[in-house]
């Protein structure tokens, strides 16, 4: 589900929705939901969704095409109006609600499961949802258990020794509040490694409804499931936690998503992208190997297609098609890289119109920058952030959000820019 306008993702969604952006060099945030629906047995999903939706459909059509005799389909519902509703989605709930008659689901025994578009786990939906019948729950929660000084700005929960939740609260900021909700040693045995510190349960933004209860709960101007919807049906419904003690990661800032990619550099990475078993599906490009004409990488990832000629890359994760020149340094950076290759016509009108070709050009310096898609950058550009403030005003080709220097899709940095104190 990715139905907002992904504010705290600006400028990254100025032009694609949050499911649409891309993710560790050639997928996208929407592959990862998809991913853990198809490796857990379900092929029957539905995207909602509203915001620059024309990026997310031409992705899931290139992408997820099925048989005809398996029934599976990734169809995307964007908000339309009928005779019933002539408004855009108004929060999570909403979404659902104005597409319950899609779905198909009224028998007392269907379920459905709702899922976060901009979050990277991996979870087996099988277990969660077998957890879910054997507790005889009506709906279920997935709860991450994290430290309390990680929980602001999450759902909290709490919950007996069955792990029935009795008490939900959306994002409390109350350090006493937060506090007085964390687990006991019922949801510490269920914990990998749980250590000495104090933990609470936060809610992951992902459920499994009985189809029932749902349509009930929804019949309702209720538009959000973890403000109003769940602690509307306390009390009344059972409610059951699923311990989900692996990595997760909510990438709705420019910091999360920036740091969550660059930890996929790492020599062992949280998040494993190298699992035969449950993959991580998306788009088949077809494109050729990459090219590597003399550079010195340090934990870089490189993804198909990308051409990186005698330049210096350190913590660095490019994207497909990403062109890099010689002399040029980048120091935590992530490369989105480019839709297309460009080629001779390409680089002669280039030339007369003065511009760049797409990549990076000769002898640049770059550190702590995200560059989207399609960006040209001259010869001799120096890009930093370190010590510069926010800035992220519509419109300018570059931008500073979070500590992080973003050069906006498609945009031009000619020879000699500087971005930096």
């Amino acid at each position: 589900m990715g139905g907002g306008r992904g504010t705290r993702l600006n400028p990254l969604t100025q032009v694609r929705c949050k499911p649409a952006v891309p993710l560790a060099g050639k997928y996208r945030l929407v592959d990862i939901p998809i991913s853990n629906c198809l490796n857990s047995g379900y092929n029957q999903i539905f995207i909602l969704t509203q915001f620059n939706t024309a990026s997310l459909h031409r992705h899931i059509q290139e992408s997820y095409k099925f048989d005809p005799f398996g029934g599976g389909f990734v169809d995307i519902l964007s908000a339309e109006q009928t005779d019933k509703s002539d408004i855009w989605y108004q929060g999570t709930a909403d979404a659902v609600r104005q597409n319950l008659h899609h779905f198909g689901v009224k028998g007392k025994e269907d379920l459905c499961i709702i899922l976060s578009g901009d979050q990277l786990f991996r979870m087996n939906l099988e277990n969660f949802v077998s957890e879910h019948l054997n507790s005889d729950a009506d709906i279920s929660i997935a709860a991450k258990p994290l430290p309390l000084s990680q929980a602001e700005g999450l759902g909290l929960m709490r919950v007996d020794k069955n792990l029935e939740i009795t008490e939900f609260i959306e994002k409390p900021k109350d350090p006493e509040v937060i506090s007085s909700l964390s687990v006991g040693e019922e949801v510490k045995s269920k914990m990998a490694s749980p250590g000495g510190d104090d933990y609470c349960l936060a809610s992951m933004g992902i459920y499994v409804f009985n189809a029932k209860v749902l349509s009930e709960a929804l019949n309702s101007g209720m538009a959000d499931f973890g403000k109003e919807v769940i602690p509307s049906l306390l009390g009344k419904r059972k409610l059951h936690s699923f311990i989900f003690d692996d990595y997760w990661e909510d990438i709705g800032t420019v910091k999360a998503f920036f740091e969550c990619n660059l930890e996929l550099t790492n020599i062992e990475p949280p998040f494993n992208f190298y699992n035969e078993i449950e993959r991580i599906y998306t788009r088949a490009r077809y494109l050729p190997a990459v090219k590597v004409n003399g550079a010195q990488m340090k934990n870089t990832v490189v993804a198909d297609g990308s051409i990186i000629n005698n330049s210096e890359l350190k913590r660095v994760l490019l994207g497909v098609r990403s062109i890099v020149s010689e002399g040029s340094k980048l120091e935590n950076v992530i490369m989105m890289g480019a839709d297309r290759f460009e080629d001779n016509l390409d680089f002669k009108k280039n030339f007369k119109e003065k511009k760049p070709n797409i990549g990076v050009g000769k002898n640049c310096s770059i550190k702590n920058a995200i560059l989207d898609k399609n960006v040209r950058i001259g010869n001799n550009v120096v890009l930093d952030p370190a010590g510069i403030e926010d800035d992220f005003e519509e419109g300018k080709s570059v931008m500073v959000r979070d500590g992080v220097l973003i050069v906006t899709k498609e945009a031009i940095l000619p020879d000699g820019f500087r971005m930096t104190i």
